[in-house]
């Protein structure tokens, strides 16, 4: 809060008192000053603005009362997020948005844009961590004292990423003492089941619920070091949660374990990994615990030298230790892999005022990661008689065993980690100048990002038979530890005018620029394909080889920003807003972390012997020698992806406290990342058939090819109505309705090459993943007036979060086609329309949601089976005749989103300093089952995969295809049944 004074000669002096500068937005202080009768300074209410009338930014601030107070199941910071106009609940299949077990999501779906394209600041130091552009990590809800999202057309300050900005601003000291103590629990005793964890087995038994128990606590305490001069702010934050993962897998039985004992030795002491089956012939079900430990803890210091200069520093430290039994595939307990980071944020704030025209803002900061992930059982596979080249305690290869479910040892790939660093400076000059207000600035960030990975290796048999022989017939494992030291940077400079053309009109204009240096390796140490073919007997050849520079940075990303407020009747309460924006990304180091693992670096090994292998435990090596390799590699000529924001909306205060806006908002991205293979079959046949690899033998056999291209191409338009009540008797609310359709090649979260043609990467436009038609989203906050000044009935207060979103597409693909080695996805003719039928039904023994098309299939039809009036086809009979299927991509809509929060606070004053604050939380309080997505890419497959298509081989689904066995999000966390929470708090 500020005071602002006016005066000039001859007039009466005016002062406004309380004036509230919300973090990143303008604020609006209007004075009519008369000629002077008396030398006394005139009083005026301060105006809290509602709506945004000098600037074309569109975005939303949260203040503390919202961020401390309102119901957040998990208290995770990047869920408020979701609250802003544009943003959408994400999907199932997210990447960066799919909550982390006990850690919330890394990122948000909002305005039309990919969930890596978010840029998180706080006190304007970057918090992202740009190996996957995600949060680094969730600050603690009771160190933020307010936000705010820019999700369209915001000013040209703000580059490196296309879209939203995340300004949180932290709590600091004031010249009185305050703290608290809190504590935040809940337990599986207070919940409701999932929707598909039923009390009873489909034989009676009972079905016990999994064990959720959560506890948030911590402290915060604040205040002056020096009264006006030097203030202080600390704070701490633990979690610890235990969740229960139910298991049901498929296990040997009593007479096969016999079968094994007598079989081969190495095969019989892997016994002792495998439970024995207690449900049914095969049947095994039981649980691991999945836990999670999180403390972090925060020191906010600010000095002020004098009333125009002010420092203001913070430190943010966090460690997190979580388990996860099953997330890498394994299916059995005491495997799975253990996560342990530690993450820092540093920032440096310093603030000068030379006059009243000209302030300047530097900042200098980081933020660090430091990440390991490592098997859960270290078990030393030569000590078993596994020869797979680790000789010490790596692990166990991760093993499967055909006709069964069961999955133990490993996780592949695994161990790995990264220790990451960024450094940001940033200086910007703000100048007012007659109806000018200028900002000139630019900012330098430096990051670094080391990596190392191991492998335990994959080892499958085909069968039971091979497995009581110790037979393996596939084995797979890039030996060694492949370590690389990754470094970019970026410098950005931007000028912008504020331009009150006339009194009613501000133009806004700004150009940024942003320079993003070409990734580089310490050893050079980036291994790409050549595409450098030559012709032999058996097909064409390329070479891989190391080099220093996997692409060439594209130096032309200026960035123009235009827009302008028109205040329609001049007075101040209705504004038309336009504006037009140009949004480079700065690529991610992912992009090119792959290289480091491409042979010649990395020498991956790998075997398949089909039904017929006669390789044993002691001679893997020798078996996967003649491996071929699969390289991912970046287009050398790839360039920096963009989009083109635009929006045209009005606001108008409806009272003084209550503000509406309805625009029109879209985006157009062009060059975004996307991946194709290069590799895929032209008339049967592979592009690259060998390649030279340096260090081994011969022509090595190449696989796919993923190249990281940047041809994709997104669209977005959209409808926005908002509302916004600030305060008005208790009451505080913020509502807003989305009417959207998002269109993209590829979402590109996370997953690999999704495209169905890569030599034709259009015809995969269709829904982005994330897109959701309609969502309406409101939250309140409403402070019960008090009855009769009793301490019983006075003090509470009530909050809720809604939400109804309509649902995310599914995407339909076909595998387990014989002949279509080289593509990497295959969707089916559709010649009929899609049944959506919503009612319940059980496949595999499983209760759920048959969505679409249940498996009733006329086996009679060549490759199209008819379901239910839901017609699949594919005319594929080999590799030759290869046929991309007719059905668009993301052609059917899933379950849509609808959950309610609910809070319930009671205040008590224990005396003048000292006051209690009770809470009961709900979260989807009308324990609505929130359906997660339908059985769909592998359930649609050949009847004999070994064999090609034909009348007697037609396509058919699994029992699991269209069939739902899971909530969009998993217990604990949003929407996927009721849960409870209750919480204490001890204020002064």
């Amino acid at each position: 809060q500020y005071t602002v004074k006016v005066q000039a000669k001859g007039f009466e002096g005016q002062q406004a008192n309380g004036v509230v500068l919300a973090v990143s937005q303008n604020t609006v202080q209007s004075f009519s000053v008369k000629v002077a009768s008396t030398s006394e300074v005139i009083t005026v209410e301060a105006t809290a603005p509602t709506i945004e009338a000098t600037t074309m930014t569109v975005g939303q601030s949260i203040d503390q009362r919202t961020v401390q107070e309102i119901p957040l199941n998990g208290r995770h910071f990047v869920d408020l997020g979701l609250l802003i106009p544009g943003s959408v609940t994400p999907p199932q299949n997210g990447f960066l948005t799919a909550p982390l077990r006990g850690q919330g999501s890394f990122a948000i779906n909002t305005a039309g844009n990919r969930e890596d394209t978010v840029n998180f600041m706080v006190n304007g130091i970057n918090l992202n961590d740009m190996v996957q552009n995600q949060i680094t990590f969730q600050p603690s809800i009771n160190t933020v004292s307010e936000f705010k999202v820019d999700n369209s057309t915001y000013s040209a300050e703000y580059g490196r990423n296309s879209g939203a900005i995340v300004n949180i601003a932290t709590r600091s000291g004031t010249n009185s003492y305050h703290g608290e103590a809190f504590e935040f629990l809940r337990n599986e005793a207070f919940d409701a089941r999932n929707f598909f964890n039923n009390r009873f087995t489909q034989n009676g038994a009972v079905n016990p619920q999994a064990t959720f128990k959560r506890n948030q606590f911590g402290a915060a305490f604040g205040g002056p070091i020096k009264k006006d001069k030097t203030f202080f702010f600390l704070s701490y934050e633990g979690t610890r949660q235990r969740q229960g993962i139910p298991l049901s897998t498929s296990v040997l039985n009593d007479a096969q374990r016999a079968q094994v004992q007598a079989g081969n030795a190495i095969s019989a002491q892997l016994l002792q990994f495998i439970p024995q089956a207690n449900s049914g012939a095969n049947g095994f079900l039981g649980a691991a615990t999945a836990p999670v430990n999180i403390d972090q803890g925060t020191a906010d210091i600010s000095h002020n030298f004098s009333n125009n200069l002010r420092l203001h520093g913070y430190w943010a430290v966090q460690h997190d230790l979580r388990q996860e039994p099953t997330l890498q595939g394994n299916t059995v307990p005491n495997f799975g892999d253990t996560r342990e980071s530690k993450r820092q944020i540093a920032t440096l704030n310093l603030d000068q005022t030379f006059s009243s025209r000209l302030v300047n803002e530097a900042r200098l900061g980081f933020n660090r990661i430091h990440i390991t992930f490592s098997p859960n059982n270290t078990q030393n596979p030569v000590a078993l008689g596994i020869l797979n080249g680790n000789n010490f305690s790596a692990g166990l290869p991760q093993i499967s065993i055909g006709g069964f479910t069961l999955n133990f040892g490993g996780p592949g790939g695994f161990p790995q980690g990264r220790g990451d660093t960024t450094a940001v400076f940033s200086d910007t000059l703000n100048y007012i100048r007659g109806k000018h207000s200028f900002k000139v600035g630019g900012e330098f960030r430096r990051f670094y990002n080391n990596n190392f990975t191991g492998d335990t290796g994959t080892l499958t048999f085909n069968n039971f038979a091979q497995f009581v022989a110790g037979t393996p017939n596939g084995f797979s494992i890039t030996p060694g530890s492949l370590p690389s030291r990754i470094a970019t940077g970026e410098l950005g400079f931007f000028i912008q005018d504020s331009w009150k053309a006339i009194d009613r009109l501000t133009l806004e204009l700004g150009l940024r620029y942003d320079w993003n240096q070409s990734p580089t390796e310490a050893l050079n140490r980036f291994a790409t394909l050549t595409p450098a073919v030559f012709p032999t007997t058996t097909g064409n050849t390329a070479t891989m080889g190391v080099t220093s520079t996997p692409y060439q940075q594209n130096n032309m990303n200026f960035q123009p920003r235009i827009g302008f407020a028109y205040d329609v009747f001049g007075k101040g309460q209705t504004i038309v807003r336009a504006g037009y924006s140009m949004l480079t990304d700065q690529p991610i180091t992912n992009l090119v972390t792959g290289l480091t693992s491409n042979p010649p670096l990395g020498n991956p090994i790998a075997f398949n012997g089909g039904n017929t292998s006669t390789t044993t435990y002691a001679n893997l090596l020798a078996a996967a020698a003649a491996g071929g390799i699969a390289p991912t590699i970046v287009d050398p000529n790839f360039q920096n992806s963009y989009i083109q924001s635009y929006n045209l909306n009005v606001q108008h205060q409806l009272a003084s406290k209550w503000s509406m806006m309805v625009g029109y908002f879209g985006s157009k991205g062009t060059d975004l990342r996307t991946r194709v293979n290069l590799n895929q079959l032209v008339g049967g046949v592979k592009p690259f058939a060998n390649a030279v690899v340096p260090g081994r033998p011969g022509l090595v056999v190449v696989g796919n090819i993923s190249d990281n291209v940047s041809i994709g191409n997104s669209t977005y338009n959209a409808l926005w109505v908002t509302s916004n009540l600030s305060g008005f008797h208790g009451l505080q609310f913020n509502a807003s309705y989305t009417y959207s359709k998002s269109l993209d090649y590829t979402s590109q979260n996370g997953q690999g090459v999704v495209i169905q043609n890569s030599l034709n990467p259009a015809g995969d436009k269709g829904l982005s993943d994330f897109d959701a038609r309609n969502r309406f989203s409101m939250n309140f906050i409403y402070s019960v007036p008090a009855w009769k000044h009793n301490r019983i009935f006075e003090g509470w207060q009530v909050g809720s979060i809604v939400s109804d979103q309509s649902g995310n597409p599914v995407n339909l693909v076909v595998t387990g086609v014989s002949g279509l080695t080289g593509l990497a996805t295959l969707r089916p003719d559709l010649l009929g329309p899609v049944n959506i039928v919503n009612q319940p039904a059980v496949a595999g023994g499983v209760q759920g949601i048959q969505w679409f098309a249940p498996s009733t299939c006329d086996p009679t039809r060549a490759f199209s089976p008819s379901c239910n009036g839901a017609t699949f086809s594919i005319s594929t009979v080999g590799a030759a005749n290869l046929h991309f299927g007719n059905m668009g991509r993301n052609a059917i809509i899933g379950p849509g989103f609808n959950n309610m929060d609910f809070s319930l606070i009671k205040r008590t004053k224990i005396n003048e300093r000292f006051s209690h604050e009770m809470r009961f939380e709900a979260f989807n309080i009308l324990n609505h089952p929130n359906l997660g997505q339908p059985g769909r890419g592998d359930q649609l497959v050949a009847k004999d995969p070994t064999q090609p298509l034909s009348l007697s081989n037609p396509l058919v689904p699994t029992s699991s295809f269209g069939f739902i066995s899971s909530t969009r999000f998993p217990t604990g966390d949003s929407g996927s049944s009721r849960q409870l929470q209750f919480a204490m708090k001890l204020l002064f």
